[in-house]
């Protein structure tokens, strides 16, 4: 359940009020930044937030079959809450948790583990450890078969390296603002593509059109998520109230 100090992001819509359709909307980096986010979600992460959203497809049913399904028909080593319960580690260019994942406990829990033994090299003469790592603890050494136990730790990338090079964090600049049409095509705003994008709705007459801001937190945001994947008027479907 999401807190009462929950981040909301603005979204301004131009709507139709004669048909009640969203024509497109006006956005900033912090919405456009949360929708290109949802690209990086495991399906096994979305599968578990959609599930009492009545998923649609059988992707809840298999994710219960896992749920189900005894250890004893499982590979030794293998973690069902891996498939059921992905960790996810904190994106480097965001400088805060995105707005799906703020919380997900998995984001600060994410961990490595790799066997103690090592082994001596006798050309540089010498020791190193096994170069193995993984996510879930007591697996096998492909080495030497000891169990890897010991917990590493994972170092991002600062902000002065190339992946990280642009200040503000996120996938987008904040210099500009953006177009958001209703199947979720992103592009920078200018008046040109407005105008475009109003003729293909076959020059909606002004007295038609509303100008409508909206707030979106986790409730909003899960709902967008959910209408991404089964709907192609995502921006209607959790704005407008039908008709």
């Amino acid at each position: 359940m999401a807190s009462d100090m929950e981040t909301k992001l603005s979204l301004k819509l131009l709507v139709d009020k004669k048909s009640n359709k969203v024509l497109f909307g006006e956005a900033g980096k912090d919405f456009i930044d949360f929708l290109m986010g949802l690209l990086s979600l495991p399906i096994g992460y979305v599968t578990r937030l959609l599930l009492e959203q009545n998923m649609v497809g059988c992707l809840g049913k298999l994710y219960e079959s896992v749920d189900n399904l005894s250890e004893i028909y499982t590979q030794p080593g293998h973690d069902k809450n891996f498939l059921l319960n992905p960790s996810i580690p904190p994106i480097p260019s965001y400088p805060n948790p995105p707005l799906l994942l703020q919380n997900n406990d998995s984001t600060s829990t994410k961990k490595y583990f790799s066997c103690n033994q090592s082994y001596f090299c006798e050309d540089t003469r010498s020791s190193y450890i096994h170069p193995y790592v993984t996510e879930i603890k007591g697996t096998p050494c492909p080495s030497c078969k000891t169990q890897m136990n010991k917990e590493l730790t994972y170092v991002f990338p600062n902000n002065k390296t190339k992946l990280v090079s642009n200040e503000e964090g996120g996938f987008v600049k904040g210099v500009v603002t953006y177009m958001v049409t209703d199947d979720l095509v992103v592009t920078p705003m200018s008046t040109i593509e407005a105008i475009t994008r109003l003729s293909e709705f076959n020059g909606k007459e002004i007295g038609v059109l509303e100008s409508k801001v909206v707030q979106v937190g986790f409730k909003e945001g899960l709902a967008l998520l959910k209408a991404s994947l089964q709907s192609k008027t995502a921006l209607t479907d959790v704005f407008l109230q039908p008709a």
